[in-house]
C-alpha cells in the first residue's frame, strides 16, 4: 500500500553551485490517523495506523531513503529509472540517521525553479513510501490503541509539496493526487522556517563554515580541550616536583651513608686500636695486677 507522511523542510542553505541543502526530518513513529477510504476500510471514518519504532529504524527501511529522488509535488505514479530524469528535482543523500522519534536525511535540491519556490514558501516535505499495512489492532507501550500497523517500509521519493489548509480540520490526500494516503494532523498551522547561517571557526588553524549549533559544539570541545591540557599541565608540574623532593631525600640519605662509610675502620686501622688496647691493658696490669679492664674505655683505664 501507497503513503504519504508530511514534515517541513528547515536549516536550508545554498552551496556555491546554487543547490539547496537541507538536513530534515522526516517519517516519525507513534500513531498516525488516516481516512477509512484511503486504506481499504471505507466503512470507517478514521483508521489509527501504528508505526513502531522496530519498522521504521528497521536497518531496510533505513537504507531505502538512501540516494532516493527528490520531486516537485507528488508525480502520479512511483519513481523509477524510466521516469526518474522527467520527475527528480534533487536526491537524499545516505547519512540516513535515527532522530528521536524521527528519521533525519540530507537533502539536496538542484533545480532552480524548485528552489525558488521553496524559498518562497513551498516547505513541506512529504515521503511517499510503500508498506504492508497489516491489520492486528491492539495497544502500544505507551497505552494507545491502534487498527493497524505498518510493516516493511520502503521509501520510493520524497516530495516538495505546498503546506495544507490552516485550521484543525483534517487533510487526506492533499498535494497528493495519485499518491498514496495522507495522516491527519491537528494542526496545519504554517510554522516559521529559519535560513541556516554558517559562521566561520577555527579549528586547529583551519577555518571551517558550521551552523550557530556546530559552532558552540566546537567552542565547548576546544574549551574542554584547553582544560585537559592545563590539568595535564598542572599533573606533570606536581609530578617533577615530587621527583626532585625525592632526588634530594635519596641524595642526602646517600651522604649520611659515605659519612658512615667514613666511621669504619680499615683492617690496619683496627689492628692498630687492637695492638693499642693490648699494651695499654698490660701496662696496666703491671702497675696494679688486680686492676679490672673488662668494660672499660681506654681512658677509664689510663
Amino acid at each position: 500500500m501507497q503513503f504519504i507522511d508530511h514534515a517541513p523542510i528547515a536549516g536550508t542553505r545554498r552551496t556555491a553551485d546554487g543547490y539547496l541543502v537541507a538536513d530534515v526530518r522526516t517519517a516519525r513513529t507513534g500513531i498516525q490517523l488516516y481516512a477509512g477510504h484511503e486504506v481499504g476500510k471505507p466503512e470507517m471514518a478514521t483508521v489509527k495506523v501504528y508505526r513502531p519504532e522496530d519498522q521504521v529504524f528497521d536497518k531496510a527501511s533505513l537504507g531505502s531513503y538512501a540516494h532516493k529522488p527528490v520531486t516537485n509535488d507528488h508525480p502520479d505514479e512511483a519513481v523509477t529509472a524510466d521516469n526518474w530524469k522527467a520527475l527528480s528535482v534533487g536526491q537524499i543523500g545516505d547519512e540516513v540517521a535515527r532522530d528521536g522519534e524521527f528519521v533525519r536525511v540530507p537533502l539536496v535540491v538542484m533545480d532552480g525553479a524548485t528552489i525558488s519556490e521553496i524559498e518562497g514558501g513551498k516547505r513541506d516535505l512529504s515521503a511517499g513510501y510503500t508498506c504492508d499495512l497489516a491489520w492486528e489492532p491492539g495497544t502500544t507501550p505507551a497505552g494507545e490503541k491502534y487498527d493497524a500497523i505498518q510493516k516493511d517500509i520502503r521509501i520510493n521519493h520524497v516530495a516538495i509539496v505546498q503546506r495544507g489548509r490552516a485550521g484543525s480540520e483534517a487533510r487526506i490526500g492533499d498535494g497528493v493526487r495519485s499518491w498514496g494516503a495522507t495522516p491527519f494532523t491537528s494542526d496545519q498551522k504554517p510554522k516559521e522556517d529559519k535560513i541556516m547561517t554558517l559562521k566561520t571557526v577555527t579549528v586547529d588553524g583551519i577555518p571551517v563554515e558550521v551552523t550557530d549549533q556546530g559552532a558552540t559544539v566546537i567552542g565547548t570541545l576546544q574549551q574542554r580541550l584547553a582544560d585537559a591540557n592545563t590539568k595535564f599541565a598542572d599533573a606533570e608540574k606536581a609530578h617533577q616536583t615530587a621527583l626532585a623532593a625525592k632526588d634530594a631525600e635519596l641524595a642526602k640519605k646517600d651522604a649520611e651513608i659515605d659519612a658512615l662509610k667514613g666511621k669504619i675502620l680499615s683492617d690496619a686501622d683496627l689492628d692498630k686500636r687492637v695492638q693499642a688496647r693490648a699494651d695499654l691493658i698490660t701496662k696496666a696490669h703491671a702497675i696494679a695486677k688486680d686492676v679490672k679492664t673488662e668494660g672499660l674505655s681506654d681512658a677509664a683505664i689510663r
